[in-house]
């Protein structure tokens, strides 16, 4: 092959160097490769063991290999596959690693001595038929191979989301996050104190905002890194609901239920169900939030209409209590430690949990724009990892109680760590003489279920909050809703997020199927003729 000089650099250069290097291993073009690949075994072992005696991956990429423990090998493999596999393909690496006794096991039986015996007996308890078993096994041992390969180019950008982060890669690492000073906003807060964020390398300073329209605009003004959010701004702001058109993307949920609807104790003996609400003033903390949906939702099961029958007023949280006080809210729907402090202040009583509206309904949710997450995809990792991580500490009821602790401090909630600790146990008092015990009042799991956005999206259209040309369910899901980063980074953590996308949502009143949500409106239509 002729060799062109370069006179200036003095580089040699061959008709290789501009060429791209197939993944197969050699230089030719997408093309070209069926001709290359002619005759050349089947089987991805064989074929990979082929390409390494034919010189197809230089020796010095064989030995990256040796800088990673087999720890971090197995990790990355298990990684990878388990955040791209079919959930047929998944369930067979959670058959492995259950029948062997953990992930070391795993790994240990499947290249050990006595892997044969592993394989069978995984066989007998799996579903899936030996063959497919064996071309996964296969294909798993294809891709530790190639692993070399992919890390010959790891000193390149590494700006894909689905790459992991660690604290030498990452773009930024004092970050300010927004959060208005509720429970639901646990997750953020305590990730701060208890060590998450500097687990995963990350100064986080958090910024106490007084009400979500001020969390919007600083915000879409690029004042903050990320923020806590209600889990309907994302898409609010992303299709210009309310605001200026702005992307946000909710990389996770912050808390499930945890919510109230507290009324003033004057109506004690009114208020038996959503139609006793009629003519009164009702407090929600924001139009695109689910406290907003949810009491609509709560009211029109009355027969009430909540744009004529009630007056919903907007109120930021930390200002609901002291309005019952004074008379100006007859009811508010807020953040459980809200609903509670009414009780604990001897001025509200709870009437009902959100819980027993929708169990396991999303609240709150961490955001951060499209903009900011391109500028820093392996930040944005991070500190969602972080999140995910304390939101699985706050999650545990063992908890609890540190928790309540942490956020009844001053430069957080500043609340009484009575109301908190009721919050949290879900031992509490209703303001009605009884003592009722709820552990799962409030739940941190983080998962963003797709069936979230397309409930909330069809909510929004109910009740004129979003245009119905704007109403493409899937495609906001899909979108806004970072479901599959969730899922990896929590499959990272060592946790076992679900491998659906959506799930059929059973509320108190209705049940929602996410494949049809347009039928789902006109059957609430014909319903409840609201």
């Amino acid at each position: 092959m002729t060799a062109l000089p370069n006179t200036k650099s003095r580089k040699t250069y061959t008709l290789n160097s501009f060429m791209s290097r197939c993944s197969c291993g050699s230089f030719h073009t997408p093309e070209e490769h069926w001709k290359f690949m002619e005759g050349m075994p089947q089987d991805p072992v064989d074929l990979v063991a082929d390409l390494i005696a034919m010189g197809q991956y230089k020796p010095e990429t064989l030995k990256l290999t040796e800088k990673f423990t087999h720890a971090e090998l197995r990790k990355a493999l298990v990684q990878q596959m388990l955040a791209k596999a079919k959930p047929e393909q998944q369930q067979i690496c959670n058959d492995l690693i259950k029948q062997a006794g953990g992930l070391e096991e795993a790994f240990a039986a499947a290249f050990g001595p006595h892997a044969t015996g592993f394989f069978n007996d995984t066989l007998r308890a799996s579903k899936f038929r030996r063959r497919d078993f064996l071309i996964k096994v296969a294909a798993t041992a294809a891709i530790v191979t190639l692993a070399s390969c992919a890390r010959e180019n790891s000193n390149t950008s590494q700006s894909s989301i689905g790459e992991t982060s660690t604290p030498d890669n990452l773009e930024k690492t004092d970050l300010n996050i927004g959060f208005i000073p509720i429970a639901c906003a646990t997750p953020i807060v305590i990730s701060e104190p208890l060590g998450f964020y500097q687990k995963h390398g990350l100064n986080v300073t958090l910024r106490k905002m007084p009400n979500w329209a001020a969390v919007r605009e600083s915000a879409i003004a690029g004042e903050l890194d990320a923020y806590h959010m209600l889990s309907p701004m994302p898409i609010a702001v992303t299709l210009g609901l309310g605001s200026t058109t702005f992307p946000i993307q909710l990389a996770s949920i912050e808390n499930i239920n945890g919510q109230s609807i507290a009324v003033a104790l004057k109506h004690r003996d009114r208020i038996q169900g959503p139609a006793d609400f009629k003519g009164m003033t009702i407090a929600v903390p924001f139009p695109y939030s689910m406290h907003n949906l949810l009491l609509r939702y709560y009211l029109a099961s009355g027969g009430l209409n909540p744009d004529t029958d009630v007056a919903i007023q907007i109120v930021p949280p930390p200002d609901s209590v002291a309005q019952m006080s004074a008379g100006q809210l007859d009811a508010f729907l807020m953040p459980d430690n809200f609903g509670q402090r009414a009780v604990f202040e001897g001025i509200g009583f709870i009437h009902m949990l959100t819980k027993d509206l929708w169990d396991g309904h999303p609240c709150c949710a961490f955001a951060a724009s499209q903009q900011w997450i391109d500028a820093h995809p392996n930040t944005f990792r991070a500190v969602n990892k972080a999140i995910i991580d304390g939101a699985a500490h706050a999650d545990a009821a063992e908890n609890r109680t540190e928790i309540a602790k942490v956020l009844s401090e001053r430069r957080y909630l500043n609340q009484p760590e009575t109301v908190l600790q009721a919050v949290m146990t879900g031992n509490f008092e209703n303001g009605l003489g009884n003592t009722l015990n709820v552990p799962d009042r409030v739940g941190f799991d983080p998962y963003p279920w797709k069936s979230f956005a397309k409930w909330i999206s069809s909510q929004l259209v109910r009740w004129d909050l979003m245009p119905t040309e704007k109403a493409d369910y899937a495609q906001i899901a899909e979108q806004i809703y970072m479901t599959d980063l969730a899922r990896e980074l929590a499959q990272e953590l060592g946790q076992n997020p679900p491998n659906e996308e959506t799930r059929v949502e059973k509320l108190k009143f209705d049940t929602f199927n996410p494949e049809n949500p347009a039928a789902y409106l006109e059957q609430q239509s014909q319903k409840f003729n609201v």
